[in-house]
């Protein structure tokens, strides 16, 4: 099943995409709740972020083809850090370089959405807390990331997280081809087989830490190949089975200009 939450009329609404139809539905979609008769052509919607999240928890150095490419050691345990709920934006939204003088990477990521309060849950167990999964393209500015020491600042301005499109429910979230173009030039491309911690293994750490609520998101880390991106660029994350999500990039202050 495939969930999008939507724009259509200045309301905002959850649905179900059905091929290229939004069924929407009313109550919790992560408790209870029931489709209506009312439909929308895809086209005639505007997605959002499939998810409103109440937490953003990001692991940072989980594919080994990208400790590789980094001149790392393969972590024994995962590379745990928060950042703002704030930064995220849905498909089609532009990412907006705060500082353009600096590198800013793309980082092509699959993203657990959890469904059930999670608490000191086991590997065997934590997928049983999972709502489903979508992609995020987690922005980063080196420049900063380097200069902190640590990654919350780097990660967290407004529009650097794009989410989206789609939150699939039933896909296997550890084999799933994932590969990112920058205005269709092909950056990225491996498989999330390539993690080092598997799904599971990243639900079950982050709940033995810190509480999980419905809604809350895990980014599980990005394969090799990130590049900076710059003013004009459109970048596209796809994950076979999810879709793709596509945001173009814009300096923040040109973009401030075009919407006076």
């Amino acid at each position: 099943m495939k969930i999008v939450q939507f724009l259509e009329s200045g309301t905002k609404s959850y649905g179900v995409l059905k091929e290229e139809v939004v069924v929407k539905i009313e109550g919790d979609i992560f408790g209870e709740y029931l489709e209506t008769e009312e439909r929308y052509s895809l086209s005639d919607v505007k997605l959002l972020a499939p998810v409103d999240p109440g937490k953003v928890v990001a692991i940072g150095l989980n594919y080994k083809k990208h400790a590789e490419e980094v001149n790392k050691p393969l972590p024994t345990e995962p590379m745990m850090f928060l950042v703002s709920p704030t930064a995220v934006i849905g498909p089609g939204e532009t990412v907006e370089l705060v500082n353009p003088e600096n590198r800013n990477d793309h980082e092509a990521e699959i993203a657990v959405v959890i469904g059930k309060t999670a608490e000191n849950v086991s590997v065997d167990e934590a997928l049983q807390y999972v709502f489903g999964y979508t992609i995020c393209n987690d922005i980063s500015d080196r420049a900063l990331q380097k200069f902190d020491g640590q990654f919350t600042r780097a990660k967290s301005f407004s529009t650097y997280k794009p989410l989206g499109p789609v939150i699939v429910t039933d896909i296997n979230p550890d084999d799933r081809p994932i590969t990112l173009r920058v205005n269709g030039e092909v950056r990225q491309d491996s498989n999330t087989s390539d993690m080092i911690f598997s799904t599971a293994e990243i639900v079950s750490f982050v709940s033995n830490v810190m509480r999980l609520n419905p809604g809350d998101v895990i980014i599980t880390g990005t394969p090799s190949g990130v590049s900076p991106l710059y003013d004009g660029d459109t970048v596209e994350v796809e994950i076979e089975g999810i879709g793709v999500l596509s945001n173009p990039v814009a300096v923040k202050n040109s973009v401030a200009l075009q919407n006076q």
